[in-house]
């Protein structure tokens, strides 16, 4: 069996969509018996929704960095935990608070809060339908199941100061990754290579080839741990250390079948 698993944003969602090529070689992978899904930053409620809406088919969906791992039915078979104290101590750091929201990942629902003009969240969550409550910054401290905590910002480079920053002073309990203009925060020990590792254990899967493909920092981990590849429009820091370059997931797909 081979299992292929791609990042969403920049690498099989680009230029405001997925391409014929990659909904169609998913469809041929899956067909022939291989697993396809997907390792991604987003929340599960922002990812499927999309995923529906252009026919991609799926086994399995790693959200939030690792944070938690949904099978191909909707269960959770993995959630991390970020505690309360460290969510409510991060944002209350001088350049967190630059960030344009604070959104924090639950297992049915993101809650947000600090929202000002910038913020994608409260209008891709109309677009898509997915679940989001608003909250005030108090409430922080009483957040509970929360695997990921999200930032925006004007430029890659604040993203990047960022999670230097955090990763600097609560290195201990997490873990900060700049991706493009956002900031994910996961629990220490949690990454795109954690939640492949976590899935095919507790899918039971055995005998199979992995085949990982991205375009961010945040891809790094499984790209290096895989041998995995990268999107031809990724930047040179990451294409750097993948394996192979292909236009499109489909492609990838393709070359493996």
């Amino acid at each position: 069996m081979k299992i292929a698993a791609s990042d969403y944003d920049g690498t099989l969602f680009r230029k405001g969509t997925i391409s014929d090529e990659t909904i169609q070689g998913v469809h041929n992978w899956r067909a022939a018996g291989n697993k396809f899904g997907m390792v991604s930053g987003r929340d599960y409620g922002m990812l499927i929704p999309q995923l529906n809406h252009y026919g991609v088919e799926y086994d399995f969906a790693i959200c939030n960095n690792g944070g938690i791992i949904r099978d191909q039915s909707g269960n959770v078979i993995y959630q991390a935990n970020i505690d309360s104290q460290t969510l409510k101590d991060m944002s209350q750091e001088p350049f967190v608070r630059k960030s344009f929201h604070f959104a924090f990942s639950a297992k049915d629902v993101t809650y947000l809060c600090h929202e000002s003009e910038g913020s994608w969240i409260t209008r891709e969550a109309k677009e898509w339908n997915f679940p989001i409550i608003k909250i005030n910054e108090s409430d922080i401290i009483n957040l509970k199941g929360i695997h990921q905590f999200s930032l925006g910002f004007k430029q890659a480079e604040e993203a990047t100061k960022c999670a230097e920053i955090l990763n600097d002073k609560f290195g201990k309990n997490i873990c900060a990754y700049p991706n493009a203009c956002s900031v994910d925060v996961t629990p220490i020990g949690i990454s795109k290579k954690q939640g492949l590792e976590h899935l095919v254990n507790a899918m039971n899967w055995n005998d199979f080839s992995i085949y990982v493909i991205g375009d961010e920092v945040n891809d790094l981990p499984m790209i290096s741990a895989f041998n995995g590849y990268s999107i031809n429009t990724a930047r040179d820091v990451i294409k750097s250390q993948a394996c192979k370059i292909f236009s499109d997931v489909g492609e990838m797909l393709n070359f493996f079948l």
